[in-house]
């Protein structure tokens, strides 16, 4: 009897003892956090309290220098907390903030502190990762920026200089979201999702009043500088020896049309940049862009100076015809970088937005080979072109680039004889 009683006492102790195992394993499954991934790096979060645990962690493809992230959409403003190993193996955290496509400074007083995790840190290889705890806001939606560099600060002050990154995005990252941090081992490893297939974050983020102005932007400065000015070019390779009504339509497309476009289109870029908070003129598609405008301001005035101001001697083709044929051909070449670049770089950098398919990186090379194409074949009619000209001096007439040509319909006649 006694024997029976003991066994039962030790079953009870034995369930109860499961019981309660099953129910702290219970609690420690709520756990909230989230994570996401870019194509060098990670970025996990879990919720503990009043506190969240970041894990910034290599892919395994490059050796990190340093990693870091920020709490917002875009550089300008945007808490951040950029981490890296030293040469003596020490791990240093920097919390930084940048007015725009800069590199971030110091931050002496983040609005929050956060602090380096040593214990879940691994600051050595390909595959390093820097853990760091930082109070809990009332976000459950956390948008974040990331970016991993190459190459390590050479100071470990919190204030050293960092070298550009290689890899970077915004993604979003879901706290309320229940996860697992529990292995078969009992070990806590990071909340799962995400992709680490190189191809980069996948959220489906609404467009932003700056990113709206971003795509408008881009609209209308493509359509003017890479479908107007391109057309107005080829219609004057292609008619002007065959009719004297070339210029109005030279002048309707490169000026009228383009002219509207492009200037609409620089003035969307100015107001995007300072909707978004970030520095004009910071990075070089800005720079450039400006560049343009300015070129292309210049070239519509040597057009209208050449065609409204004679010169009073007749010296053959005047060097301002060349001038402007030439830098209308850098505005058109330099609008092909200047595009290019802006949806491949420039659109990743400054949004929190998915990079283009590759569909429209195949459509704008074949309308590039289409615009250079086309103006090659043009070229077919430059000796034409040319003897009109020696014909026009000929008969003391100006070979300006703009004046209609008079007698044209008899000199046609008479080329025909």
């Amino acid at each position: 009897m006694v024997k029976l009683i003991s066994f039962l006492v030790c079953s009870l102790l034995s369930v109860s003892y499961a019981s309660g195992r099953t129910f702290i394993s219970g609690r420690q499954t709520a756990t909230t956090g989230d994570k996401k991934c870019g194509s060098l790096m990670c970025i996990s979060a879990t919720v503990n309290g009043s506190s969240v645990q970041y894990v910034l962690s290599s892919t395994g493809k490059r050796t990190p220098g340093w990693m870091g992230m920020g709490f917002g959409r875009q550089m300008g403003n945007t808490p951040m907390v950029i981490i890296w190993t030293n040469s003596d193996g020490t791990v240093t955290l920097s919390q930084r903030t940048a007015n725009g496509h800069t590199m971030p400074t110091l931050d002496s007083n983040p609005p929050r502190a956060a602090s380096l995790l040593q214990s879940a840190t691994s600051a050595t290889g390909s595959t390093a990762s820097y853990a760091y705890t930082i109070p809990a806001n009332s976000d459950t939606k956390q948008y974040v920026i990331y970016a991993f560099g190459p190459t390590a600060p050479s100071s470990s002050a919190a204030d050293a200089s960092i070298e550009e990154h290689l890899d970077f995005g915004t993604v979003q990252l879901d706290l309320a979201k229940t996860v697992s941090t529990s292995t078969s081992s009992g070990s806590a490893s990071s909340p799962t999702g995400g992709s680490s297939s190189g191809s980069g974050p996948t959220d489906d983020i609404p467009l932003q009043p700056y990113e709206r102005l971003i795509v408008a932007h881009a609209i209308f400065c493509t359509v003017g500088f890479l479908l107007l000015l391109p057309a107005g070019a080829l219609l004057a390779r292609y008619f002007r020896t065959f009719t004297p009504k070339w210029f109005i339509g030279h002048w309707v497309a490169q000026l009228a049309f383009a002219g509207i476009a492009i200037v609409i289109g620089f003035a969307l870029g100015v107001q995007a940049v300072s909707t978004a908070g970030s520095d004009h003129l910071s990075d070089r598609h800005m720079k450039l862009g400006v560049g343009l405008f300015v070129l292309y301001i210049a070239q519509s005035g040597l057009g209208a100076i050449i065609h409204w101001i004679k010169p009073k001697r007749n010296t053959g083709r005047p060097i301002q015809n060349y001038v402007h044929a030439i830098v209308g051909l850098l505005i058109i070449g330099a609008s092909m970088y200047q595009v290019h670049n802006g949806y491949k770089n420039e659109w990743l950098k400054a949004t929190a937005q998915e990079p283009f398919s590759k569909g429209i990186d195949i459509l704008f090379w074949v309308w590039i080979a289409a615009i250079i194409a086309l103006y090659a074949i043009g070229l077919y009619f430059l000796p034409k072109q040319l003897k009109q000209e020696k014909t026009n001096q000929g008969e003391k007439r100006l070979p300006n680039e703009y004046e209609e040509m008079e007698h044209f319909e008899e000199r046609q006649y008479r080329d025909r004889d």
